[in-house]
């Protein structure tokens, strides 16, 4: 799985690489298969704007964008969505494989 972490026109400090770093590290508990991930850092007019590019094979990428004063705010706020997206495809993959109501075979009832 190919990761990077950039940031345009803001610092970022070690603690936030980190923590960015721990959640991605934690995106692979769904059991997809993940190729790559770009977290992208931005400066925007009233703040920050956090991107999350997710890459998963034979589905379309999970793209996630989010604006916050704060850039910490910002950043949980795009993982909190991010595991979110992931989860209900990790669900979705899952539950594909269930047979449905109609597919049971009715009883006869003697």
């Amino acid at each position: 799985m190919n990761v990077q972490i950039r940031s345009k026109d803001i610092t970022l400090n070690d603690s936030t690489k980190a923590h960015i770093q721990g959640a991605i590290d934690s995106f692979t508990k769904y059991s997809l298969e993940i190729t790559s991930i770009n977290a992208n850092v931005t400066k925007a007019k009233q703040g920050v704007n956090v991107e999350f590019e997710i890459n998963v094979a034979h589905n379309t990428p999970i793209i996630i964008n989010q604006d916050d004063s704060s850039l910490d705010a910002a950043i949980d706020l795009a993982i909190d969505r991010a595991t979110k997206a992931l989860r209900r495809l990790h669900d979705k993959v899952v539950d594909h494989k269930k047979t449905g109501v109609k597919d049971l075979e009715v009883a006869d009832a003697e």
